[in-house]
């Protein structure tokens, strides 16, 4: 585990990566384009989509970006809190009166979910919904005490019972709201790479909002990937060279209003509080795949510096990057830039 300042920090990788480029959330950043570089854009499960491919095909180009695009709406259209016709939304409905069918997507997604929750000792939740569906950022609008009090006692992922054999979903008690808000958009991104290999892409990158797939590198050199400053849209905390990875970040600046007090409130929600989690400002999390990556951005969020690194330690082929809110980074081994003698 290591600890630095912003700045000297910044510096370091700066030096080794010998770039600085100003971006927004997440970003990467190609050299200049040519004509077999492919993009499209999209807006879907509430977030921005972008997509860049290298391929000769014109027409392949046209299949894949339409292709790989669908995959966020019909995602969109399985787990989605706002929408009535979801399976989400069918399972906060029925699930607590018995056994709900689900598609496989969906319980890859639970079962994941489960898995992250187990890790990081129930930091990542996805029943944080039956707390978090009182919250309206867009309003300004906060709980109640007594509206916390009440979807705190709904928040328990292990009342959320999977039955691999059967398929099914059951809600061990009512009132349990699940919510796939942290999760969801990497699966979608990990789908979308998936239909990406199967057109014969190897170079491309995929994002929605916090959550990216590299697929291959920059045709000869790696993408430029730029974590953004939590307090500042125009500039990076930190740019990262890299290949062949997800990468994830969740951030308090994402959705978040001022209450009267003066304090932020932002949409990552402490389980065991039912309130925005304090002390961090983002975490990045670098990993395989984005089903992973986004779930545990989240969950080190939600540990805090401290015990998110020992988690992050613990997990082969994991590294992360949190800033608190005191402007330290901290970083995972994997990331720091060697020393000179």
């Amino acid at each position: 585990m290591k600890e630095v300042t912003y700045r000297s920090f910044i510096g370091r990788v700066r030096a080794a990566v010998g770039c600085l480029v100003a971006a927004g959330c997440l970003a990467a950043y190609p050299a200049v384009a040519s004509a077999e570089w492919y993009r499209f854009s999209d807006t879907a499960m509430t977030t921005p989509i972008e997509l860049e491919f290298w391929t000769e095909n014109k027409e392949l180009a046209n299949r894949v970006g339409n292709d790989v695009l669908a995959v966020f709406h019909q995602v969109d259209k399985q787990m989605s809190r706002y929408r009535e016709d979801s399976e989400v939304s069918r399972l906060n409905r029925e699930a607590a009166a018995g056994p709900v069918p689900v598609s496989s997507g969906l319980f890859q997604v639970l079962q994941k979910a489960r898995e992250i929750s187990l890790l990081s000792d129930g930091a990542f939740d996805v029943t944080f919904g039956s707390v978090g569906y009182f919250y309206d950022f867009r309003t300004g609008k906060k709980p109640t005490d007594e509206q916390i009090r009440s979807g705190l006692s709904r928040v328990n992922f292990r009342d959320v019972i999977l039955d691999e054999t059967n398929r099914t979903v059951k809600y061990r008690q009512p009132g349990i709201k699940a919510d796939l808000g942290g999760i969801a958009k990497g699966y979608a991104v990990d789908l979308g790479v998936e239909r990406l290999v199967s057109h014969g892409i190897r170079h491309a990158r995929l994002s929605a909002g916090g959550d990216m797939r590299l697929l291959g590198d920059k045709r000869g050199r790696p993408w430029y990937v730029g974590i953004r400053d939590p307090r500042s849209e125009d500039r990076n905390a930190v740019i990262l060279p890299l290949q062949d990875v997800a990468v994830s970040t969740s951030g308090d600046y994402e959705r978040f209003f001022v209450d009267e007090a003066g304090d932020r409130v932002h949409h990552i929600l402490s389980p065991a509080t039912g309130k925005s989690v304090q002390g961090v400002q983002s975490v990045t999390i670098i990993g395989e795949n984005a089903l992973t990556t986004d779930g545990l951005s989240t969950a080190v969020f939600v540990l805090g510096p401290e015990k998110g690194l020992e988690m992050v330690e613990r997990l082969p082929g994991i590294d992360v990057v949190i800033i608190d809110d005191q402007r330290m980074m901290h970083v995972s081994e994997g990331l720091v830039p060697p020393q000179s003698e």
